[in-house]
């Protein structure tokens, strides 16, 4: 067993840390703050008519966690044999599960501006999200949030949004459409499934970005933002940057801010925190995400209500 140790960056300085590892003759990468451990293989126990890539269950003391092979699942033939096989233990989404990968290499540091998305969606695929240059190679960063929604269908509608619920909410709030929303995110999958939840919920006025840098330029820029919902983990700009640029913008700093990540541990939690954060949301609870969004909008409707003499 190998503990991933982290190296503390000051917060909101836009780095990252990821731990990279391979897949056939590709190397790949994952943000550290979603990988708690590296295991070799562990073995594991198939699971009935589970997807191809959910390669079985693994019990890493005594808890027991789904085991996906990432190889399968990208279709990448494997240059290690399943026994000399790495096992990385992530935590995300409020779920722990272990990647089967060919090797894992070692923890880099990057900067946001680092990740190139200029060919993301066109060239490579629905499962990557960037290309990180580094020591003369390509590594490719993957939409995780994706991939384990796609493997395990039952979280989309476990916490996909509840119509019935939303207008018990919405109940006694003025025309949501009045309001307007800044959402920053980068995976293709959670903006759409936010913008779809916000918008059966009434929010239609929705300006949505891909990355912290498009949202900070949006709102700086004089766009109209009663409330802004960030990721954390973006290109160009990260959310916890994007977070405290908008909080030490005297123009901007009263603007509130949702944190809505799937990298919810506390030590995240409380980066999210010094930088002005308002209120944290762990992906993908969509129906407490529009729970924090209403009491947002009841907030700002008290205080515009006129005080009586």
């Amino acid at each position: 067993m190998q503990e991933v140790k982290k190296v503390t960056t000051e917060v909101g300085t836009n780095e990252w840390q990821l731990v990279v590892f391979v897949l056939g003759d590709q190397s790949f990468a994952i943000n550290v703050d979603k990988t708690r451990e590296i295991l070799r293989w562990p073995g594991c126990r198939s699971i009935p008519d589970a997807p191809v890539a959910l390669i079985g269950i693994t019990s890493v003391r005594g808890e027991v966690l789904p085991m996906v092979d990432l190889r399968l699942f990208l279709g990448i033939p494997p240059v290690t044999p399943m026994e000399q096989s790495k096992v990385i233990i992530a935590e995300f989404n409020e779920v722990k599960l272990g990647f089967v990968v060919d090797a894992v290499e070692r923890i880099y540091r990057i900067k946001s501006e680092d990740l190139d998305s200029s060919m993301t969606g066109k060239y490579l695929g629905d499962w990557i999200l960037y290309v990180i240059k580094r020591d003369s190679r390509n590594v490719l960063l993957l939409d995780y949030e994706a991939i384990v929604q796609t493997i395990s269908p039952q979280l989309v509608i476990q916490h996909s949004g509840d119509p019935t619920r939303a207008a018990a909410m919405m109940e006694g709030v003025g025309h949501p459409g009045d309001y307007s929303i800044v959402i920053a995110e980068d995976s293709p999958l959670i903006r759409k499934q936010i913008e779809d939840a916000l918008k059966t919920n009434g929010f239609t006025d929705l300006n949505i970005c891909s990355d912290g840098k498009a949202a900070y330029d949006t709102i700086a820029q004089g766009s109209r933002c009663d409330l802004l919902i960030t990721d954390v983990e973006m290109p160009r700009l990260d959310g916890l940057t994007l977070t405290r640029r908008i909080k030490e913008n005297p123009s901007t700093n009263n603007i509130p801010v949702i944190v809505f990540s799937s990298i919810m541990a506390n030590d995240i939690k409380n980066k999210a925190a010094s930088v002005g954060a308002n209120y944290q949301v762990t992906k993908p609870e969509i129906n407490q995400l529009i729970e924090v969004v209403v009491k947002v909008i009841r907030e700002k409707e008290i205080k515009r209500e006129p005080k009586e003499d």
